[in-house]
């Protein structure tokens, strides 16, 4: 008797995206959803907040809505925890949000409504956690797939796209500084320069801004060789190591000359340098 095999594993193969890095300008996007604001602050007396979500697609999705716990290493790499690490605290236990499904047709866009409540627990410091917009795949039974062949095992790989953005909260006066220290230019080993540095952060709360470099011949005219916007150093944190590249410009000479590097708030907001440093080069 001849036996028919008809097996078929399905392997979901997770994309967690992380909102705060190196995004330009005031939407998260990724796959066919957009997210605006990138980044959430309840600090003063602001209690609640709007999110839009639209799918720029062409199919209808669904994303359910939940929160995630990141800690961000000392190269700005996100690691997800379920305890906060010392210094530490989560935002989500003082947050509501709603809905926490969201089905978008194509061109569509919907509103996710947050609320924070202020707990008689809270101390004062900054909390956060980060809001998790996940795609849920539409899967079809087993039986509606053909199977050219089968006497072979089928796999099907499933991608889930995510945007996941910080929502911070802020309890209390509380400040923060920064620091731009320990610049190293390394222009001959590779066809693009490239600038190490590291931020170094004092004080009860993230620090969040764009990083623009500059190089100045010495003429007084300097010239933008690099900017990298949405770098954040997170509570508590209190150092990232970071490297960019640099352009290669006509006239630029990375063998002589300065770079000016400045760390300000990001371009949506007012103009507010944070920290700038010179790096005579040698």
């Amino acid at each position: 008797m001849q036996r028919i095999i008809r097996n078929q594993f399905i392997v979901i193969s997770a994309l967690l995206f992380s909102a705060i890095l190196l995004n330009t300008g005031t939407v998260q996007a990724q796959g066919d959803l957009l997210v605006t604001p990138r980044r959430v602050i309840f600090e003063g007396s602001k209690m609640s907040q709007e999110l839009t979500l639209a799918n720029t697609g062409s199919d209808t999705s669904r994303y359910s809505v939940s929160f995630v716990q990141y800690r961000m290493t000392e190269n700005g790499a996100f690691e997800q925890i379920e305890v906060p690490d010392s210094g530490q605290y989560f935002a989500d236990k003082y947050l509501r949000f709603f809905p926490r499904t969201v089905t978008l047709a194509p061109n569509e866009a919907q509103v996710v409504r947050m609320q924070f409540r202020k707990m008689p627990d809270m101390k004062p410091g900054e909390y956060r956690s980060h809001v998790y917009f996940r795609a849920v795949p539409d899967e079809k039974p087993l039986g509606e797939e053909a199977v050219k062949d089968t006497t072979t095992i089928g796999i099907r790989l499933v991608p889930i796209f995510g945007i996941t953005i910080p929502i911070i909260i802020r309890v209390g006066e509380l400040k923060s500084s920064i620091e731009v220290t320990d610049m190293k230019l390394d222009a001959k080993t590779d066809t693009i320069p490239s600038l190490a540095l590291t931020f170094k952060r004092k004080g009860d709360i993230s620090v969040y801004g764009d990083l623009i470099v500059s190089w100045d011949s010495g003429n007084g005219q300097p010239v933008e060789v690099g900017v990298v916007r949405g770098i954040a150093v997170y509570t508590p944190n209190k150092t990232r190591r970071f490297v960019m590249q640099l352009r290669n410009l006509k006239g630029v000479d990375y063998n002589r000359g300065k770079l000016i590097d400045r760390f300000q708030a990001p371009n949506e907001q007012k103009a507010e340098i944070y920290a700038e440093k010179e790096f005579p080069i040698q």
